[in-house]
């Protein structure tokens, strides 16, 4: 396929996610499922490439690859062939949808949506899934158009006061924790699936996984975008947002999700920023 026909494909399949096209192929994708399978669930672009390395090499007791976890660890409906890797022969999937009641068990992964808009941004624009500035972006975006997830603010609430969590089946992790005490937030995430792994396997499986080691992982196994010239795995980075957001959209993101962020825990921005320069581009260095 050309990269022009490429290009079209992923700009055709971007807009049908956002229409009502996709309520009977996300219902399709959820067929079949398990009482025993659980889920890595987020909203896009929130650390689930990163969670589900780190859980593949615990789970699995190999050392995660690309090729490996997207096999064992797949987008919901690519499960027919993935590995049973949990205790009654349950599966782990990945999920980027709201709350579905076909849902059992999950791990919850929440990402500051100050950030997710940035890294979302950064992603759409290399995969040339979107031709449009980051300025015109960032109100589809709070808005719940710029993808087929909805809000952001909408997609949290949907999982904390989902089922799940009323029966103690849901585990909600802030990717920002996870990155300042990687081990034992992924020692808690592995028990709440009920897997079993010493210290020096979580530091193990942590040390395989660092930004630099997946980002060597995906040259040996390389992603779509990588094969374009891009990286798919990125810097991951927490507050980010602050070199990359105007205090008017700062504003407004705080103002459209404020409940949902001062229930994650995450504090609005201060009253004085440093103005910023101008913004052609998003910091690489910061998604």
């Amino acid at each position: 396929m050309s990269s022009a026909l490429r290009i079209a494909y992923r700009q055709t399949r971007r807009r049908i996610s956002k229409t009502l096209i996709r309520v009977p192929i996300v219902w399709y994708r959820h067929r079949n499922l398990t009482a025993h399978d659980a889920f890595v669930a987020a909203y896009a672009r929130s650390g689930s490439v990163w969670l589900r390395f780190l859980l593949y090499e615990l789970l699995a007791h190999n050392v995660a690859t690309f090729d490996l976890v997207n096999r064992h660890i797949p987008d919901v409906g690519r499960q027919r062939h993935s590995a049973a890797l949990l205790p009654g022969g349950g599966r782990l999937l990945k999920t980027h949808e709201p709350y579905r009641m076909e849902y059992r068990k999950a791990v919850y992964l929440v990402r500051d949506p100050r950030d997710v808009v940035v890294s979302e941004y950064a992603f759409y624009q290399q995969s040339r899934r979107i031709d449009c500035t980051f300025q015109e972006f960032f109100p589809l975006f709070v808005q719940g158009k710029s993808n087929g997830y909805g809000r952001w603010a909408d997609h949290v609430r949907s999982w904390l006061d989902s089922r799940l969590a009323a029966t103690g089946n849901l585990l909600v992790i802030r990717f920002e924790e996870l990155k300042a005490e990687t081990e034992s937030v992924l020692s808690k995430a592995l028990a709440f699936l009920g897997g079993k792994a010493d210290a020096e396997q979580v530091r193990r499986a942590v040390a395989n996984n660092t930004v630099a080691k997946m980002r060597d992982k995906e040259k040996q196994s390389p992603q779509l975008v990588t094969r374009e010239g891009h990286r798919y795995i990125r810097a991951g980075s927490v507050g980010g947002w602050r070199e990359n957001l105007s205090d008017a959209e700062v504003q407004m993101i705080e103002q459209q999700a404020g409940d949902m962020l001062e229930r994650m825990g995450y504090q609005p921005a201060r009253a004085c920023r440093m103005t910023l320069p101008g913004r052609g581009a998003i910091n690489d260095s910061d998604t």
